[in-house]
């Protein structure tokens, strides 16, 4: 069955790291060598759950969120987060379903696509996020820059840029067991430093801050729940809903895909995987919604200093809002936490960025240069590949550091609409083989009996509808801009290239999609439930180690 199509490489960690060594040997011995010994399944469950939660929450959510009130007051903010979240929960189900019935090492998105759709999408997306999740680095970078102004340091944001640079990359070059490790307490600070914000955003709206009323729902009614945006009147409402709909998307982006790119190095993925996904989508819903409502409380919609591009460009409306209450000191506090949030969301992108990289290496659908990996198990080269990406935060040194800001989150909105299609694409041709193979539900470890395949029809129509309004702003009177119109859809056509470039070229002799009764569902099946086996065997063993202890 997969003898027709490209082998599976992604079987067990034994069939990875000898497809990987055999593909090196042609270059020489030394890469073979260094190739063989492969990454490593060093993250638990706890280091996955808070990585794909924990690593969407950078400035996304403590920054950007301040435009994106700006444009639609709490009102379409708070509607626009509920809408978004639903939408995530919906591909969080399909991309789960898929990538827990095989969690092989290695294992990406663009692999399940090329294993379950074609080579040709697998190639693309492949690349696609290798250079999406490079951009986001720079991103947070850059962020992180106009963050630092909120304290006028007479230093250049090179320095701040050169220090976080320096941060990220080196732990990403240390073992997957101590990058999972100081992610989970990154995480854990950005966690405690949001229920801290949640808690102080109630005590405001019930009592006010020092020397200071109530606020209650006072800034819904001024300056007013719903604001215009570019037009006025009911034309005006509508550009502002879905102005701030898209730009709601960027908090979520890549959240989901988070938890597939961890599977590949996390220990029995199959049983850990849909516990890290049910988790996951709890804390959305707890986190971003209730950060939505705080934001809406605290923070007047009309606040001049939400997304302007001087000084304090782009500072968090928690920020600004702590600022109103009359509350000393706490707003450098939470400055503080957003940098730190900023550094662990961009460490979290070099970690995905170099394991899409490392996987289509493996896969043949990169240079075999990038498997090499140190003897703890780190890609190293795919890291220092990926890396390279974070110098466009330079840019900030000599650019206004707004334009830059707003260039790239126009670029990585692109992206994830098309990663989150592709995705719901690949669970649709997953399910479609599964049950045209009469393959029994019971090795099926996560189940949407409700929502599938349904979720996943709906996830591809919403999600190209977004996509292409993505810049739609940029049509509206006295609003186009040449660079904001590339910005905006040039994700689109690099993609399209390096789809039908594949397809035209290297893939010309594949089927435009694998037949569903073809579709290779067995290979890597035995050896992930041997592990399962393994692993409950060593936790019995020790549980019942505890309970003797216990007793005597």
């Amino acid at each position: 069955m997969s003898a027709e199509y490209p082998p599976q490489w992604g079987a067990s960690e034994k069939t990875t790291v000898e497809g990987a060594a055999q593909s090196c040997d042609a270059d020489s011995r030394e890469v073979s060598e260094t190739a063989t010994r492969g990454i490593k399944r060093g993250l638990k469950s706890r280091h996955a759950q808070l990585i794909a939660l924990g690593g969407t929450i950078g400035t996304g959510l403590f920054v950007s969120t301040g435009s994106t009130l700006a444009k639609g007051g709490p009102g379409f903010f708070l509607i626009a987060y509920l809408l978004m979240s639903a939408l995530v929960f919906l591909i969080v189900s399909s991309i789960t379903l898929t990538a827990s019935y095989l969690p092989v090492e290695g294992a990406t998105p663009s692999y399940f696509a090329s294993r379950y759709v074609s080579k040709s999408l697998g190639w693309s997306m492949g690349w696609f996020y290798w250079y999406a999740f490079g951009i986001f680095v720079p991103y947070e970078l850059t962020a992180s820059t106009l963050v630092i102004e909120f304290w006028n340091p007479p230093i250049s944001p090179a320095v701040w840029i050169t220090i976080m640079l320096v941060v990220v990359v080196g732990l990403n070059l240390l073992p997957v067991s101590v990058y999972g490790e100081s992610e989970f307490w990154f995480a854990s600070l950005k966690v405690i430093t949001i229920i801290g914000l949640l808690i102080l955003s109630f005590i405001l709206f019930w009592w006010g801050g020092p020397g200071r009323d109530r606020l209650g729902f006072h800034y819904w009614n001024h300056p007013g729940s719903f604001n215009e945006y570019i037009l006025e009147g009911p034309a005006g409402l509508a550009v502002s809903f879905w102005s701030t709909l898209i730009s709601a998307l960027l908090p979520f982006s890549f959240a989901p895909e988070m938890l597939v790119f961890c599977c590949g190095e996390m220990k029995s993925p199959r049983r850990n995987l849909p516990a890290a996904a049910k988790n996951f989508i709890i804390r959305i819903f707890v986190f971003y919604i209730g950060s939505a409502i705080a934001i809406g409380v605290i923070c007047p919609s009309d606040d001049p200093g939400l997304g302007s591009s001087g000084s304090g460009a782009g500072s968090s409306p928690f920020v600004l809002g702590i600022k109103r209450a009359g509350i000393q000191g706490l707003d450098s506090v939470i400055n503080a936490a957003i940098l730190t949030s900023a550094w662990s969301a961009a460490n979290a992108f070099i970690y995905q960025s170099s394991r899409s990289l490392y996987s289509m290496s493996i896969n043949g659908d990169a240079p075999k240069i990038f498997c090499r990996c140190t003897k703890k198990g780190v890609p190293y080269v795919a890291v220092i590949a990926s890396s390279l990406f974070s110098f466009l935060a330079y840019l900030n040194v000599n650019s206004e550091s707004g334009k830059v800001f707003n260039w790239l989150v126009n670029l990585v909105n692109t992206a994830a609409f098309i990663s989150w299609i592709s995705c719901a694409v690949t669970s649709l041709r997953f399910q479609k083989a599964y049950a045209a193979q009469g393959r029994s539900q019971d090795d099926l470890t996560y189940t949407s009996r409700y929502l599938q395949p349904w979720a996943s029809y709906f996830c591809i129509v919403a999600f190209t509808l977004l996509c292409l309004i993505n810049g739609f702003d940029v049509f509206l009177p006295d609003s186009w801009s040449v660079s904001s119109f590339l910005s905006a859809y040039i994700g689109i056509p690099i993609f399209l290239v390096l789809y039908f470039g594949h397809k035209l070229t290297v893939g010309r002799s594949d089927s435009w999609c694998i037949p569903v009764e073809k579709v290779d569902l067995v290979t890597g099946l035995d050896e992930l439930k041997a592990d399962e086996e393994d692993e409950e065997g060593k936790t019995s063993m020790w549980t019942k180690v505890k309970k003797l202890v216990k007793r005597e």
